[in-house]
């Protein structure tokens, strides 16, 4: 049995039954998270976040990229959304090589180099610093005024606010 297959079996003897007490793709708190696909973040638990409550986009390292940016776009200026969060992690996998490093594996693989960003990172800080910024700069997403970033412990859950 593949990974797949024991997920959809899981579907069909879990407790999903869709969402039909939220009537809305609006989120009720108004609020999208930006953070990083690393499976150690359970980002509903990290916030205690209910169903409904908020849109979460995740990529590797949970950088803003232009894809979050077109996201967060669409988020704000037709599902209400007016506040961003975004929180990286400490241990993250793209503190482990940097951007030449995979980009030439992958072409050494390919015969292609790949023609995005990687944005691998040393200081997880820096990056969440940086991806605040690209928030609150771009033109596309109106809403800028709260905007935070946060690192998260994968090792103790300790969530500290990067100013």
């Amino acid at each position: 049995m593949t990974a797949i297959d024991d997920l959809l079996q899981r579907h069909i003897d879990g407790p999903d039954h869709g969402a039909p007490e939220v009537p809305t793709p609006v989120p009720n708190l108004h609020l999208t998270i930006v953070t990083c696909m690393d499976a150690r973040i359970k980002v509903f638990d990290v916030f205690g976040l209910r169903h409904g409550e908020a849109h979460i986009l995740r990529n590797a390292g949970g950088i803003v990229t232009d894809d979050v940016i077109r996201s967060l776009s669409i988020s704000q200026r037709k599902l209400q959304t007016r506040e961003v969060i975004v929180m990286q992690h400490t241990l993250c996998g793209l503190s482990t090589f940097t951007d030449d490093e995979f980009r030439d594996s992958v072409a050494e693989d390919t015969g292609l180099r790949p023609p995005w960003a990687v944005e691998a990172f040393r200081e997880v800080k820096d990056s969440v610093r940086q991806s605040v910024e690209r928030v609150r700069r771009s033109p596309f997403v109106p809403h800028t005024g709260n905007v935070r970033g946060f690192v998260y412990d994968v090792q103790t859950a300790a969530l500290t606010e990067v100013l």
